[in-house]
């Protein structure tokens, strides 16, 4: 049985994932660090802790990582978040699950404050029964520690009963590794192909299309195949 969902946020309900991909390579290039779009890119859905280690040397992350990171969190906030806009459809996707008597929480990588402002942007503040962050966790995504933080946050049930929604890979991951199955989403800008090799059971290509299929989708059934 489905008893709860635990969506991702950034790339699945909110269009982001190339602004924290463009905000990222400008603040690496201001360090110095004048890496290729798509390469930073495909971080993206980390949280900085293991974003950083991916792209620079061990010791720029060692000396200049929390300098580097503080940055980049201020020049997305000032430049980037004013142009995040939410994915069609998703709070009416949030309304139905809420109909189905789903509780529906949220795990991502992102800040607390950060998070704040997303659930605002999604239109979804006042449907979700729990939340947590990178704040909740040691470490982010593919570490399942914020899966599992949020698994708590809804009563501890079991992982069995429970369907992540994501848009990357390191989401199914990070979800497999709490026991969680995933429900992937096309809308971050991962091939199926490799959300499938992570783990995903299902693929939809956005919130929309997930909601305009739910009856036939691993939700309405009820059953997590």
């Amino acid at each position: 049985m489905v008893r709860a969902v635990i969506f991702d946020i950034d790339g699945t309900l909110i269009d982001s994932v190339d602004l924290h991909a463009g905000s990222w390579q400008e603040a690496l290039r201001h360090f110095g660090h004048d890496l290729p779009y798509d390469r930073v890119r495909a971080q993206i859905g980390k949280g900085g802790d293991l974003l950083m280690p991916a792209l620079l040397p061990e010791d720029e992350v060692r000396r200049r990582g929390k300098e580097i990171e503080a940055f980049r969190k201020d020049l997305f906030k000032r430049e980037y978040l004013p142009r995040v806009r939410p994915f069609p459809m998703v709070r009416a996707l949030f309304e139905r699950i809420e109909a189905d008597g789903l509780p529906i929480a949220l795990a991502s990588s992102a800040k607390a404050d950060e998070l704040q402002k997303y659930k605002e942007i999604a239109g979804i503040a006042d449907l979700l029964d729990a939340e947590t962050s990178w704040d909740d966790a040691e470490r982010s995504k593919p570490h399942p520690d914020i899966f599992e933080a949020a698994l708590g946050r809804l009563g501890g049930m079991d992982p069995s009963e429970v369907v992540a929604i994501g848009d990357t890979p390191y989401d199914a991951e990070s979800a497999g590794k709490a026991g969680l199955r995933t429900i992937g989403v096309l809308c971050g800008g991962w091939p199926e192909a490799e959300l499938r090799a992570a783990g995903c059971i299902a693929i939809y290509r956005d919130p929309a299309d997930l909601l305009r299929h739910y009856d036939e989708s691993p939700m309405a059934d009820k059953l997590v195949r």
